[in-house]
């Protein structure tokens, strides 16, 4: 004999469903993002050091010529700053890593806004605040939008960093400034600890990740 379902029970809307594969793409559309953006961190990190490097080399050399230069030669008798290909090449290359990780930041916030329109049309044909079945194990639809706004804040903010970070990095003559400006780089402190736990547990929820 067939058991029966009971008669209150709510059916558990298909995984297979238009939105249910959106969640789940766009959580394996984090996980792609987040490692690109890491590798493009490690990239320009490599690159930001060579400037400074290449900066503090550029001032030990102007004092020791400033020291060997006759203190009585006249302004226009002092050698013109040379200028530094190797040091303008870096300078381009971290400018290029900057972009491609601007190009990541805009499709984390289209991810962002594509799991909005899904909470959305969730609303819309479930009515405000009435649960509905999770898509997978527990997480409501729109924790999914919570967890991406999260994670696109953290590196929006982070990006407007590497921006400040980009424009000074080559001009600044303070060494300290700037192993300040190379340690922010490295370290990114708006990107928080918990951006990798969130980023874990969405692969979790969607199936991405195995218990």
């Amino acid at each position: 004999m067939a058991a029966k379902s009971p008669a209150n029970s709510t059916p558990r809307r298909p995984v297979s469903s238009l939105s249910a594969r959106k969640l789940k793409d766009n959580a394996a559309d984090w996980h792609n993002l987040m490692m690109k953006w890491e590798k493009l961190n490690d990239s320009g990190f490599t690159t930001a050091n060579k400037i400074v490097n290449m900066k503090i080399g550029e001032q030990f050399q102007d004092n020791e010529l400033e020291i060997a230069c006759d203190s009585s030669a006249t302004e226009s008798e002092k050698p013109a700053p040379k200028y530094n290909e190797e040091l303008d090449n870096c300078c381009a290359e971290l400018l290029e890593t900057l972009k491609r990780m601007t190009k990541i930041q805009l499709k984390m916030e289209k991810l962002t806004s594509t799991t909005k329109a899904i909470c959305d049309l969730e609303t819309f044909h479930y009515g405000a605040g009435n649960c509905t079945t999770p898509f997978f194990h527990t997480w409501p639809t729109p924790y999914f939008y919570e967890v991406s706004l999260k994670l696109s804040k953290m590196y929006k903010e982070e990006l407007q960093l590497k921006q400040t970070i980009v424009q000074e990095i080559a001009h600044s003559a303070d060494q300290d400034l700037m192993m300040v400006y190379l340690s922010s780089w490295l370290y990114q402190p708006y990107i928080e600890n918990s951006s990798k736990l969130l980023l874990e547990s969405m692969l979790l929820e969607t199936g991405h990740r195995q218990c």
